[in-house]
């Protein structure tokens, strides 16, 4: 660009030598002479400033030193959509090739043409164009009116993602010309949107947008999405959106939305689109959530909320009560979830437990975490999950007959799908309750005593240890408390259940639980 300014700069997105950033200012910065553009870098750490010089703000930025005066010569503006095209899809021809001559007849007059054949060419290849992908192209604006129908009407799919769309309005300035577009992702853009309630523009064959890291607000994305009856597909990823009120007469086609990274949304707000009628996926990824309720379904009961939901996203959460599962058991259509690196989850020796107890409390569940839920793993993880708890039902007032269960409200509550589960395998046997099961959430942590028959001086120890625990992992343990390498040391354990034996710990890769290591037993450490 030249050093002459115009007013219509500010506001404008430019790109620095692969920086971007956004035009606030433009004018003189005395003392130094000249034309100055004061820009606001996306990334703050490229700047100098906040907008100020010498005691004088000329503009402000959200970081201190978020802001930069470049000279405008030095200063992308971007390009126009028809050219960004022509500079990645057209093909160039050869000098031999542009001088060919043709004969053509205009009217009745024979004209010679020079480079007909390449114009041809060109032409030919914008018009088959379907996809298009200017990524980081420094795309700025439409281009002249009506060039890029002309030039490229059989476009379905683009992607202008990390570009130099400065509005909404400039989107829709390209968009409205592709009059078969379905798919548009403007990613990446730092966009201004229009605060009015009537946005022009029908992307009437839409059904996916991506609006990811733009700054959209949740009012702006409903009149945006007005423009869209046929949106399918609704991508929103890292917004900071809050979930301001319900959707009415929009959204109401949307099969997926994905409002991942999102932080400020919660379960309240979830409620205001819990009745997009249509609705199959829903990601929630790394928005913090941690508890969900539905409070029209009692227990055992369906909600009347998210009629249409099969999936759902809720990976990188803060879910740490078994109840969240729970009350996912009530949405009617459910059949897939996926929930990897929550608390409750995120423990590679308790993955497998974790994995069993979701699925026995998902009746319908038929992929967990993108794996098959298999009938014979679903059948194990019910009688599983029957077991563990059986002793619990009966001291909440379970009985073999159905007519004699007087179970408490209590139990109920934390455990749905019991009653259900007995209905279809039968009621626990007192002989399987005497057993203690290895997946009961209370018998994760075994509370073993430490002795040391060798050094009668050591105290004895007590110590809570995971029953998935491999021998190995108890030895680096005890290896760092006692200050004795792991080489040295020699396992073994006794049981009250088995007075006068002791059984050793040989393999270093069994778990605490293959040597069947219960409650109460005593480690016996010898180097």
């Amino acid at each position: 660009m030249s050093d002459t300014l115009t007013a219509d700069v500010i506001g404008r997105r430019v790109e620095v030598n692969g920086e971007h950033a956004t035009v606030h200012f433009a004018g003189v910065v005395p003392p130094v002479a000249g034309p100055w553009l004061g820009v606001e870098w996306d990334n703050p750490e490229r700047g100098k400033h906040d907008g100020s010089h010498e005691g004088t703000v000329y503009f402000k930025c959200r970081h201190p030193t978020g802001g930069s005066f470049i000279r405008p010569n030095k200063v992308n503006f971007g390009t126009d959509f028809l050219t960004a095209i022509k500079n990645r899809y057209v093909l160039e021809d050869g000098p031999e090739e542009d001088r060919k001559e043709q004969i053509v007849t205009i009217g009745n007059k024979p004209v010679e043409t020079i480079g007909f054949d390449s114009i041809m060419k060109q032409q030919s290849q914008l018009s088959k164009l379907q996809e298009v992908s200017l990524r980081n192209c420094a795309v700025s604006c439409a281009g002249e009116k009506g060039g890029v129908a002309e030039a490229c009407p059989n476009i379905r799919k683009v992607d202008l993602s990390k570009n130099l769309l400065s509005s909404w309005d400039e989107v829709i300035h390209i968009a409205d010309q592709l009059r078969h577009l379905e798919v548009l992702n403007v990613s990446e853009n730092k966009l201004k949107f229009p605060s009015g309630s009537v946005l022009t523009g029908t992307l009437s064959a839409l059904k996916v947008l991506v609006l990811n890291q733009t700054g959209i607000t949740w009012a702006e994305v409903l009149r945006c999405v007005a423009g869209c009856p046929g949106l399918e597909e609704l991508y929103l990823e890292s917004n900071n959106i809050f979930i301001s009120e319900r959707p009415t007469d929009v959204l109401q086609t949307v099969k997926l939305l994905d409002l991942s990274s999102n932080q400020l949304i919660d379960e309240n707000q979830l409620y205001l689109i819990a009745h997009l009628p249509r609705l199959e996926q829903l990601i929630l990824s790394d928005t913090g959530i941690s508890s969900l309720h539905f409070p029209d379904a009692g227990i055992g009961c369906k909600t009347s909320m998210f009629p249409s939901l099969k999936y759902l996203v809720v990976n990188d959460n803060q879910i740490s009560q078994w109840s969240f599962f729970n009350e996912l058991e009530k949405l009617p259509s459910l059949r897939a979830l996926s929930c990897l690196r929550n608390p409750l989850t995120k423990e590679d020796k308790e993955a497998e437990t974790a994995r069993l107890l979701i699925i026995a409390s998902i009746g319908r569940l038929k992929t967990l975490n993108k794996c098959e839920i298999l009938p014979e793993e679903r059948r194990r993880a019910e009688l599983d999950y029957r077991k563990a708890f059986g002793n619990e039902w009966k001291q909440a007032g379970g009985h073999k007959d159905p007519e004699k269960n007087r179970l408490s409200e209590e139990f109920l509550t934390a455990h749905p799908r019991y009653q259900f589960l007995c209905l279809k395998y039968g009621a626990p046997e007192d002989w399987e309750l005497k057993t203690q099961q290895p997946l009961m959430l209370k018998n994760q942590l075994l509370t073993l005593k430490i002795k040391y028959p060798h050094q009668l001086d050591q105290k004895v120890l007590e110590k809570q240890l995971p029953g998935s625990m491999t021998i190995q992992k108890v030895k680096g343990l005890l290896s760092r408390l006692l200050k004795v390498p792991v080489s040295d040391l020699l396992l073994s354990y006794e049981s009250p259940k088995k007075p006068g034996r002791e059984i050793e710990l040989e393999n270093d890769l069994k778990s605490l639980q293959f040597y069947s290591v219960e409650n109460g037993d005593c480690l016996l450490v010898r180097w």
